[in-house]
């Protein structure tokens, strides 16, 4: 796992990296500008680690708290494009 985890945060678009327990080996937090950039980094360049055998990818599709989130007043809203998450299984 060290190897994958090694060659993940080499990623320009990585953002979080995690050793996780459960289901899922690493638990990652990746940005991407579009759907495409966000296919092209999946398909070409996760997939293609030596170890990652598997994803499962989420889209944020809005973040209510946390580091992303930019306040208005006394609401915290977010003005950030979604961030996808993926979860490389080996």
């Amino acid at each position: 796992m060290d190897d994958v985890v090694q060659a993940l945060q080499k990623l320009e678009n990585l953002e979080e990296l995690y050793e996780v327990t459960g289901e899922f080996d690493i638990v990652s937090l990746l940005s991407a500008a579009d759907i495409e950039e966000f296919r092209e980094v999946l398909k070409n360049k996760i997939m293609k680690i030596p170890g990652v055998k598997s994803t499962v990818s989420s889209v944020v599709l809005m973040a209510h708290k946390g580091p992303r989130c930019l306040k208005e007043g006394p609401k915290e809203t977010s003005k950030e494009a979604p961030k996808p998450r993926l979860a490389p299984r080996q």
